[in-house]
């Protein structure tokens, strides 16, 4: 996958995440995720996430392919941060971090972008 693609697809998928969160279907709060206590995000996260994903989205379509590769490296490394934050410490920014599930994609997805 390029990094185009993974900006794509990315952008898609945190979007999608985002607004699955804001309108209770996976958060804000775990009580009412389709997932339950495994996996939910809150409102902090929600925004992150689609947020991010917006950003994404216009990157994989705006920015040339020498700027997308940097910014992939950089979304790597901050998901991989976040991750291994979260193992210590459950709140980021005024996100809750406490659940393992949440911990393991981030390292994964930032590893992917790597």
């Amino acid at each position: 996958m390029n990094p185009k693609q993974f900006l794509l697809w990315g952008g898609i998928i945190l979007v999608v995440v985002g607004i699955l969160g804001l309108v209770n279907v996976i958060g804000p709060t775990a009580d009412k995720s389709i997932f339950g206590s495994t996996w939910w995000f809150d409102n902090g996260e929600n925004w992150a996430h689609l947020l991010i994903g917006v950003v994404g989205l216009i990157a994989a379509f705006a920015f040339p392919a020498s700027a997308q590769k940097p910014l992939v490296m950089l979304l790597g490394i901050i998901g991989i941060v976040v991750g291994l934050y979260s193992i210590f410490n459950q709140k980021f920014l005024g996100s809750n971090l406490e659940n393992p599930a949440d911990t393991i994609l981030h390292i994964v997805v930032g590893g992917w972008a790597l």
